[in-house]
């Protein structure tokens, strides 16, 4: 008797929350766990989803359209400009540091919006997810240090 069904690894995703790499450890029916989790926002082209200064208290995912960060009202030059399964925000999940930069539909976004308090009744239900969901992020977060160390350490001259 087959109890779960396994992805094949070259099996494209079906879940739209398996577009972002931080979900890419999950399972089908642990994406559909955590789908419970999550809340799906719609924003125009042009709406502020978060201010520089705001506190942080969630993660969003995007599903579609894109978003642009950039500091208060520096909409035209942009500091990223994020896509289909990147996402923003994931130090709201952690802490109550204000935002530092803010965050602009580029044009109508769809959004995943995890909630810190959302991520904790997660690890409390779900600790294996959340886990997991812990790790990927703390993988990212150690490239981007990496990278902005290595950076500093080239612009420096080493």
């Amino acid at each position: 008797m087959l109890w779960f069904k396994r992805r094949h690894p070259n099996a494209r995703p079906t879940h739209r929350l398996a577009q972002a790499s931080l979900f890419a450890s999950l399972s089908e029916r642990e994406l559909d766990t955590l789908q419970s989790f999550m809340h799906a926002r719609q924003f125009l082209p042009g709406e502020v989803i978060f201010d520089e200064g705001e506190d942080g208290q969630a993660l969003y995912i995007v599903l579609s359209g894109h978003v642009l960060i950039c500091r208060h009202g520096g909409i035209k030059q942009p500091i990223a400009q994020l896509g289909i399964g990147e996402f923003f925000g994931e130090l709201g999940l952690l802490d109550d540091w204000p935002r530092s930069a803010q965050a602009v539909a580029g044009q109508s976004t769809e959004l995943a919006v995890l909630f810190r308090g959302d991520f904790e009744r997660l690890m409390e239900s779900h600790a294996q997810i959340a886990s997991r969901i812990a790790m990927q992020l703390a993988r990212y977060l150690g490239q981007r240090l990496r990278g902005m160390v290595g950076k500093t350490a080239v612009e420096a001259g080493e």
